[in-house]
């Protein structure tokens, strides 16, 4: 009778961890948001590197119409290839600009 139980015990709490596991993952893990993301500063040692700034000295060169720039079209600030893990400013430009 001893097995049995300790069997049944077993496989009530083996259940309950895989059960714990898939569903405990999905809570855990959520898309990032743009709010999330810092956005770059003209003084970040990569951005002073490729001369970054927040509004481009060029009325036909800016970061929303450079190849590298990433996101929805007409958000203030997006995602750049070049800065992973920070936002650049659209009216902004570097010396990386590509048309």
């Amino acid at each position: 009778m001893k097995s049995q139980s300790s069997r049944r015990r077993f496989l009530k709490f083996s259940l309950a961890g895989v059960i714990g596991m898939t569903l405990g993952g999905k809570t855990l893990m959520r898309p990032v948001q743009a709010a999330d993301i810092p956005h770059l500063t003209e003084d970040d040692p990569q951005a002073a590197a490729l001369k970054y700034v927040h509004k481009s000295p060029y009325e036909d060169r800016n970061c929303s119409n450079c190849v590298l720039l990433q996101g929805n079209k007409g958000d203030e600030w997006r995602p750049c290839q070049l800065f992973p893990g920070k936002l650049v400013s659209a009216s902004g430009w570097c010396s990386a600009w590509a048309g």
